[in-house]
């Protein structure tokens, strides 16, 4: 059984903040045996620990950055929709807005349709797997990188994890997003867009995506899962921030999951949890 208790420090860069939520990562929850590192059953509990953080914390909502869920050695729908409504319930039990980035793990065995229709992201239409919203004047974006290189999403198992790309239509939603908006934007995704597309870990289409951001010149930040291991990078004014895994490892002391604090000025600071590291960022 894992134990113990966190409370967050009072702490910050000294400004006036102006965003502030919670944010976890590659939570994979299934109650199967355990793989690679990954204690699948306990994850349940570790964000059960996350959520009371959370809930004990003023924040403007919170955020999972995909691989929700998992599946068994050898799949089973029934067992993965289980599985999904339970690590569902225990997020929802976060007194507040919420929202979901689809993970190449959240449609395994499952389709979109199947993970929209049981996640809540607040005040999103259900058919939605890419959305943004507005938070004390600040857009965010959620994208949606589940897609192979011929555009047809993953769905049921179908796809190659590491053949993955944000395709044309919703690159040309994002322009009118960031062409529409006044706000400073933060972006939201699983995969990653801070390296080169053909190395696996990256969105293929990488390099467009952040020439479209960059373009813009409102995005401040990009807060990304799917590498286990975190990572931080800057690329152009705009930072990449990779949450470590809520998955790996057993017991409390090897969670992982943050407090992210968006100042009036644009700074970022990060307070990580377990094993998730404290982060600060000066705009530009």
């Amino acid at each position: 059984m894992l134990t113990g208790t966190l409370v967050w420090p009072a702490s910050g860069l000294g400004q006036k903040q102006r965003l502030k939520f919670g944010w976890v990562t590659d939570i994979h929850y299934a109650f199967r045996e355990t793989k690679w590192n990954r204690f699948y059953s306990e994850s349940i509990l570790k964000l059960k620990e996350a959520v009371e953080l959370f809930n004990s914390s003023r924040l403007d909502f919170v955020i999972e950055t995909g691989d929700f869920k998992d599946q068994n050695e050898q799949p089973d729908y029934e067992k993965t929709m289980q599985y999904l409504k339970k690590v569902e319930g225990e997020f929802a039990k976060y007194k507040g807005d919420r929202f979901h980035v689809f993970g190449n793990h959240d449609v395994d065995s499952i389709s979109k349709d199947d993970f929209l229709n049981i996640v809540e992201n607040s005040g999103i239409p259900k058919d939605k797997s890419y959305y943004s919203f507005e938070r004390n004047g600040i857009k965010c974006i959620v994208l949606d990188a589940c897609f192979r290189s011929d555009g047809t999403p993953y769905n049921k198992g179908d796809f190659d994890w590491t053949d993955t790309i944000i395709p044309d239509p919703q690159l040309n939603w994002l322009k009118n997003e960031l062409t529409g908006n006044g706000f400073p934007v933060i972006v939201f995704v699983h995969q990653r867009l801070d390296g080169p597309g053909n190395e696996n870990y990256y969105v293929n289409n990488s390099e467009e995506i952040r020439k479209i951001l960059e373009d813009s010149g409102k995005v401040l930040a990009v807060f990304q899962g799917h590498y286990h291991e975190g990572a931080y990078n800057k690329i152009n004014s705009i930072h990449y921030i990779t949450e470590k895994a809520l998955i790996e490892g057993s017991g409390y002391d090897n969670n992982s999951y943050s407090i992210a604090t968006v100042t009036v000025s644009g700074d970022i600071r990060i307070n990580g949890f377990r094993k998730m590291e404290d982060l600060k960022i000066r705009r530009g």
